[in-house]
């Protein structure tokens, strides 16, 4: 770096004490820097050892490629740190390398050994990262390595990971499309992956690569449907396209029907989602007159589809919200299209992009459904600031809603409109006041007299665009409108337009015998300015001389000769052959053609009216929401939206085999959410309920009402992989039932109570809903009593009739507890957990009780921290004690052991200035003034490792030296526990699904298969509470990150057989990810 003060000279830059010097980068404003220097103090600056200077300089970097400078020169200088320890200057050169791996492919050959690397980091970023420059590499010769990084990619733990791998197949696909089979195979068991995060972009490698490939996403329809709330915005697009089209091949139409359901609306309108389902009551199947069509029911996984989609409506994405509407006008009854009109209006508040696109699908909609839209009707008004396009499409959805009864309104708002200053918009208005005056009857004749008013007008084009308008009018009814006819005759002398004179001159034509005496002279000013006319308005000179000559030869023969002589020699070879062709047809030649003799036939035939229709009647074959509806052409990569079939195909393709245990455990947990459904006043009698009976009901009720909108799935990504897809069958099943049905099992649930038992008294419920849980509730209890020690059992009264008695029993157990610090780990401490939660809930016990009962459990022993050889007789360990540190909550609390195994006194031990990383601080211990030989001390330090495992390096310092140490945490160590209830616990572990949630399966020893062991493994390598959990085969544990409060949830299901499900929630994907593979390896060891 000796160069650097004078090469910063030379380049403008300026360094402070103690700052690194280098120059500007030349590409952020040098203009004249000569182009052998560019980017050189770039490129010393990754040169260098240190790992600061590179993060600056790829910052740099990254900043000139996001303003789009071109940065490929520094492609050698950066690609030599891929192998930087440091992560974040790695996470920067992976960002560089996906910019410019395509670009520069020899280079990026050369490190493709790093990137296979990379592909085996523990960070899950990096991992990523690593595929995604190896996808870009545009090489065929290493498609086999990328095939072989996908297919590990796409068994990563990391769900991240598989996503990028999702991401990577059309990249494969498009370099090397031989490997199709090979890509499906992966793409079929991306599609069976349980996370939001991977589900939008596997559908997406779907609808790249093998589109046709109907038959993958059989089994997973239903779960698509039921994550689909919780995917990202832009996978619920690609997502809700998707299932469109396989809804229109595995479906009947809703709309197959019509007309059975058109004989009643009113009911259609008010009945339930089910009675529009399926279409028709036995009233309307006497009254049909086709009694061989059977009535319409809807299929139950086309009502989940339907059902689950409807809440995103409401999405905060404008895409989203054009998905789902476009998946309802494809695809469901018309009387519940109507929703997604609201939603589509809430959209017009939006930029002006999104409102134009929206309004085009609007005005597409308006046509074949316009009582839709009719409530809204102002929401389409016009308002100044509007761009003309915006106008223009507004214009069209008004003129496609007007009806009888609001057309005063809107010729009200027109009438406002033709008094803009935007010329464009006003000729749209004008033609939009035709079309109203076309489709309603009514209004014709004052639409008419309002156009011939605007005749006056000073501005030229607003009287042509009416005469244009007017002639279609006026071929409605003509001999009622001869005056209209003749003030138009008057006009040609002023308006200059060429459509509006070639207009006038069609009408005097068509309808010469309305105005005999001004037809001849109207030719005769047309014949002097022939010349100078447009070749559209000679065109209709020719038309108008042919007609007079044949109606009124006496007055126009000359004239009539005249123009076709003009014509004949015109430069336009059209206006040659019209003449030629119209002299022959009517001046009777010597030959006597056989066509002259029907020229009147041929000219004056009458001529049907105009039919005035709208731009959009014809776009609705092309899909809604796509670009090739916005073009009203087949854009590239269009799909084709599928017809519906004749006949519905097989619905059981779509059901998903569940093991037999699984449909058990279901049961049990269904019986067991009923349970506080029906004992709401169990609190008051029950002492173990008491703590967790009232949020339990509500968050139940909340759970299953959320379940019905389709807005509950998030929930369901924490349960096992087999009871997601139990859950999906049963709510596709759920569908099917009726609501007189859901009555009826209520009812018999009901009856299930023992006779005897009244509803009146709160007590006898509370026993009577305990008393009917199920079986394999009772026998998992007994199994946990056996397990603990007698002194340890639950107290839970028998019967309602010991319930009062159950307030005082309470405080006497509590005598039958041991303190806890002689045994730290044993199952009366995950016990005490529940008690003491219930203690607290029936505010019987005093606060400080919890603490108390729960001693934080020793995780990892006493570590060496300085040998004794290399200390000079210094012997340090430490050890992670999980008391929470006086000092700062937020730091751990680490205990230092001293020892003196010297023969000479240690003086003047302390702590000597940290250097440490980013967010990393220490409070020191006392300073000990003095340690004899063969003595020991304890001290106590606190660390705050800012949530991460990197170590924290300090010194030790004694009177004559200096020691470097460094202490790295365990990720198990950067916690404290959380206690909360079950609700509490599923709750929030709802909340963090996604990219916050990794699942990983694991096969558990036979020694590792008792509540004792479990909780003493799991809590001695991570410092999490237990929480209650009502089946026995099932650990749930809660802590949070000392430093940001972060939740961390780990749920172990521990299945009798088979294997094992290890799940961890948290915000911070990076110790959720280390804490999955502590955890797996302390219980696998």
């Amino acid at each position: 770096m000796s160069t650097a003060p004078a090469y910063s000279e030379d380049k403008g830059g300026s360094a402070g004490p103690g700052e690194p010097e280098y120059g500007h980068d030349p590409a952020s404003g040098g203009i004249f820097s000569s182009d052998y220097k560019r980017h050189d103090d770039l490129k010393e600056m990754l040169d260098t050892n240190k790992d600061s200077l590179k993060l600056e300089a790829m910052k740099r970097i990254v900043a000139m490629i996001a303003r789009g400078k071109n940065a490929s020169d520094l492609f050698p200088a950066v690609v030599k740190n891929v192998a930087c320890k440091n992560i974040e200057v790695k996470k920067l050169v992976y960002v560089y390398l996906v910019r410019y791996a395509e670009e520069q492919q020899d280079l990026a050959l050369l490190s493709i050994s790093t990137f296979q690397r990379g592909l085996k980091d523990p960070n899950q970023l990096i991992r990523a990262s690593a595929l995604r420059v190896l996808s870009s590499i545009r090489v065929p010769i290493i498609v086999p390595i990328m095939m072989l990084a996908i297919k590990e990619a796409a068994s990563d733990m990391s769900p991240y990971v598989r996503k990028t791998a999702a991401h990577a197949i059309p990249k494969l696909y498009s370099l090397d499309s031989d490997q199709k089979d090979q890509l499906i195979e992966v793409i079929e068991k991306l599609l069976a992956d349980k996370t939001t995060l991977v589900a939008g972009s596997v559908v997406m490698a779907f609808e790249e690569v093998c589109p046709e490939r109907i038959d993958l996403i059989h089994k997973n329809y239903r779960k698509l449907c039921n994550l689909l709330i919780d995917v990202e915005e832009w996978g619920q697009v690609v997502i809700i396209s998707m299932l469109t089209r396989y809804a229109r091949t595995q479906f009947l139409s809703p709309t197959q029907n019509e007309s059975l359901l058109e004989e009643n609306p009113e009911k259609a309108f008010y009945g339930s989602e089910e009675d529009e389902a399926k279409g028709t009551g036995s009233e309307e199947a006497t009254a049909t007159p086709l009694p061989a069509r059977k009535p319409y029911v809807m299929d139950p996984d086309h009502r989940l589809l339907l059902r689950n989609t409807k809440p995103l409506l409401q999405s905060r994405s404008a895409a989203v919200v054009m998905a789902v509407a476009q998946l309802y006008f494809h695809l469901a009854p018309k009387a519940e299209v109507g929703v997604i009109a609201k939603a589509l209006v809430r959209l017009l508040r939006s930029h002006s992009e999104v409102q134009y696109v929206v309004l085009q699908n609007v005005a597409t909609m308006s046509i074949k459904r316009r009582g839709m839209f009719e409530p809204y009707l102002k929401s389409f008004y016009i308002r100044s600031t509007d761009p003309t396009q915006i106008k223009i499409l507004k214009l069209e959805v008004l003129t496609n809603l007007a009806n009888e009864t609001n057309i005063p309104t809107v010729l009200r708002e027109f009438q406002t409109y033709i008094r803009s200053m935007d010329k464009d918009f006003v000729a749209a208005t004008i033609q939009a006041i035709g079309r109203c005056a076309t489709n309603i009857g009514r209004v014709r004749d004052t639409c008419l007299n309002g156009l011939v008013q605007l005749l006056s007008n000073r501005d030229e084009l607003v009287v042509a665009e009416s005469v244009v308008v007017i002639k279609k009018l006026l071929q409605m009814q003509p001999a009622q409108h001869g005056e209209i006819i003749k003030h138009l005759a008057k006009l040609t002398d002023n308006i200059q337009v060429p459509m509006a004179r070639a207009s006038i001159l069609w009408l005097i034509g068509e309808y010469c015998e309305h105005v005999p005496r001004m037809a001849p002279d109207v030719l005769r000013k047309m014949a002097k300015s022939f010349t100078a006319e447009e070749d559209i308005v000679k065109l209709q000179v020719i038309n108008l001389a042919a007609k007079l000559y044949l109606t009124n030869s006496k007055q126009t023969k000359l004239l009539t000769q005249y123009v076709l002589s003009l014509a004949k020699y015109d430069q336009n070879y059209d206006i040659r052959d019209r003449a030629r062709f119209t002299r022959q047809l009517i001046v009777p030649s010597e030959q006597g053609g056989a066509l002259s003799r029907h020229a009147k036939k041929l000219f004056l035939a009458p001529k049907p009216a105009p039919v005035l229709e709208s731009s959009f009647k014809d776009r609705d074959h092309f899909q809604l929401g796509s670009l090739s509806h916005l073009l009203n052409a087949k854009a590239t990569g269009y799909q084709e939206l599928p017809d519906w079939p004749e006949e519905a195909p097989d619905p059981s393709v779509r059901n998903v085999e569940v093991p037999e245990w699984t449909k058990c455990s279901n049961r049990e947990k269904r019986k067991e959410k009923e349970k506080p459904f029906y004992s709401d006043s169990e609190g008051e009698s029950g002492p173990t309920e008491s703590a967790d009976s009232e949020p339990e009901s509500e968050s139940e009720s909340d759970s299953k009402s959320s379940s019905e909108s389709g807005s509950g799935e998030s929930s369901s990504e924490s349960d096992n992989e087999d009871q997601d897809e139990d859950e999906d069958k049963g709510r596709g099943s759920e569908s099917e039932q009726s609501e007189e049905e859901g009555e009826k099992k209520k009812r018999k649930k009901r009856k299930k109570l023992p006779e005897g038992h009244g509803e009146d008294s709160s007590s006898d419920e509370g026993s009577d809903s305990s008393s009917s849980s199920s079986e394999s509730e009772v026998t998992s209890e007994s199994e946990e009593e056996q397990d603990e020690p007698a002194s340890w059992k639950r107290k839970t009264p028998p019967s309602s009739k010991s319930a009062p008695a159950a307030k005082e029993i309470s405080l006497l157990d509590l005598e039958d507890f041991t303190p806890p610090g002689i045994q730290p780990v044993s199952p009366p401490t995950v016990v005490s957990t529940s008690l003491a939660a219930d203690l607290e809930g029936l505010t019987l016990t005093d606060s400080s009780l919890v603490p108390s009962l729960l001693s934080p459990v020793p995780g990892v022993g006493r570590q060496e921290l300085l040998h004794r050889v290399a200390g000079e007789g210094l012997a340090v360990d430490y050890a992670f004690s999980r008391q929470t540190f006086s000092g700062d909550p937020h730091m751990v609390s680490v205990h230092i052991y001293f020892s003196n195994s010297s023969e000479t006194p240690i003086k003047g031990l302390h702590v000597g200035t940290p250097k440490l990383p980013a967010g990393i601080s220490i409070q020191e211990f006392p300073e000990i003034e003095s340690l004899a030989p063969g003595e020991s001390a304890t001290a106590i330090m606190g660390i705050n490792f800012c949530d991460s495992t990197q170590a924290a390096n300090f010194q030790l310092c004694t009177q004559t030296r200096q020691f470097y140490v460094s202490i790295q945490p365990p990720v198990g160590e950067l916690m404290a526990p959380v206690f909360m209830s079950e609700n509490e616990f599923k709750k929030e572990q709802g909340k963090l699904t996604g990219m916050n949630e990794i699942t990983e399966k694991l096969t558990l020893p036979d020694a590792c298969r008792s509540d004792h062991i479990v909780v003493q493994k799991v809590t001695a390598t991570a410092n999490l509470g237990r929480v209650p959990c009502g089946t026995s085969d099932e650990y749930r544990f809660a802590g949070r990150t000392l430093t940001s409060g972060s939740l961390v949830l780990l749920t172990l299901d521990a299945r009798p057989t088979g294997t094992a499900q290890l799940i961890v929630n948290s915000e911070k994907m990076v110790i959720g990810t280390m804490l999955v593979k502590d955890v797996i390896q302390a219980l696998t060891q």
